[in-house]
C-alpha cells in the first residue's frame, strides 16, 4: 500500500505563502502559475498619501523660523526620547478599539512593544530599547512621522 501525498494546501495557504516570500525577499511584484491557477501579487506604493501629510507641518512651522522648530524640540523634552526608525503613520495601539500600547506613566521593559508605525500598507512594532518611564507621548496617534521624529519623552 502506497503511502498518499500530504493534503493539498487551500488557494488562501498558498496565497500566504506568496505573500510572506514576497516580504522576506523585499520583492515588489511576485508571479506564479501553474495549470489553472494564476497568482500575481504586486505592492503598490502611494507615495503621495505619505509625502503630503509629512511636508504639511514642516511647511506651516516654516514661517515661525527655519531653525527654531529643530533648536525647540529636544528643549521641549528634557529628558531623552524614543525616535521612529522609519517613515509611515504613527498608531499606539494595534487597532482602534484596542487600548494604547503604552499610556504616560507606565513603566516599560526592554523590547516590550510600545506602539506600531505603518509604511506601505505593513504595520511595523517598535520596541522599546531600554527599561524607562513614559514621560509623555509626543506624536500624535494617526498622524505621520518621519525617520528620527520623537515619539515618547522617556525616563531611564
Amino acid at each position: 500500500m502506497k503511502k498518499t501525498a500530504k493534503p493539498q494546501e487551500t488557494a488562501f495557504e498558498q496565497v500566504q505563502k506568496f505573500y510572506q516570500f514576497m516580504n522576506s525577499n523585499k520583492l515588489e511584484v511576485i508571479e506564479f502559475s501553474k495549470d489553472n491557477t494564476y497568482v500575481k501579487l504586486v505592492r503598490k506604493h502611494n507615495n503621495a498619501v505619505h509625502q503630503i501629510p509629512v511636508f504639511a507641518p514642516a511647511a506651516g512651522a516654516a514661517p515661525a523660523g527655519k531653525s527654531a522648530p529643530r533648536a525647540q524640540a529636544p528643549a521641549a523634552h528634557a529628558g531623552e526620547t524614543i525616535k521612529a526608525p522609519m517613515s509611515g503613520i504613527f498608531y499606539r495601539a494595534p487597532s482602534p478599539s484596542s487600548p494604547p500600547y503604552v499610556r504616560e506613566g507606565d513603566a516599560v521593559k526592554e523590547g516590550q512593544v510600545i506602539c506600531v508605525i505603518e509604511a506601505m500598507k505593513v504595520f511595523n512594532e517598535i520596541k522599546a530599547e531600554f527599561n524607562c518611564v513614559i514621560e509623555k507621548v509626543v506624536q500624535e496617534n494617526g498622524k505621520p512621522v518621519e525617520p528620527n521624529g520623537d515619539l515618547f519623552a522617556v525616563k531611564r
